[in-house]
């Protein structure tokens, strides 16, 4: 499939309301890229990302999958990402998480800053802990499980884990 022209290319905000909350516009940002990537849609993808995305990877060297899609290196179909499940973590930070089969489970966490992506971390074959520690907040429980690994096809293998501090 060929990547559409910019005449074909929606814009970036997928919400009808003037002023949702932060966490449902982030949630449904980063669901458009998923969407834009699986058919191609090259622009969209990078009307949704900072110029300067920063990007960080856990993994073996031969999974860098989902950055290479980004940067156009490979071509978008090289590998598919069908999220499993998208979670808001607080008002700028999405988890998604995917797995294909038992060879293959990613997590990935977005980082969004007034409707842009700015923060891409991808966890590939890792089980993945998220813990709140923000210490300063009246009424907060410092080291909260935020979110964890839920990949139901492979709770018998062996992956290595990391905690992430929010």
């Amino acid at each position: 499939m060929a990547p559409p022209n910019s005449n074909d290319v929606e814009p970036p905000i997928f919400l009808e309301s003037n002023n949702p909350k932060p966490e449902i516009q982030n949630k449904a940002i980063v669901g458009a890229l998923y969407k834009a990537l699986a058919l191609g849609e090259i622009e969209t993808v990078a009307k949704l990302l900072a110029s300067d995305l920063e990007w960080w990877f856990h993994g073996p060297p031969q999974r860098h999958h989902m950055m290479r899609a980004l940067t156009g290196e490979s071509d978008y179909n090289e590998f598919t990402f069908e999220p499993r499940s998208i979670t808001v973590i607080g008002d700028d930070s999405v988890v998604v998480e995917g797995w294909e089969g038992a060879q293959a489970y990613w997590v990935h966490l977005w980082t969004l800053k007034d409707g842009l992506i700015i923060q891409f971390r991808e966890y590939f074959n890792t089980w993945l802990t998220v813990r709140d520690l923000r210490p300063w907040e009246i009424g907060h429980e410092c080291g909260t499980l935020v979110w964890q690994s839920q990949p139901r096809d492979l709770y018998k293998r062996s992956l290595p884990g990391l905690m992430i501090a929010m």
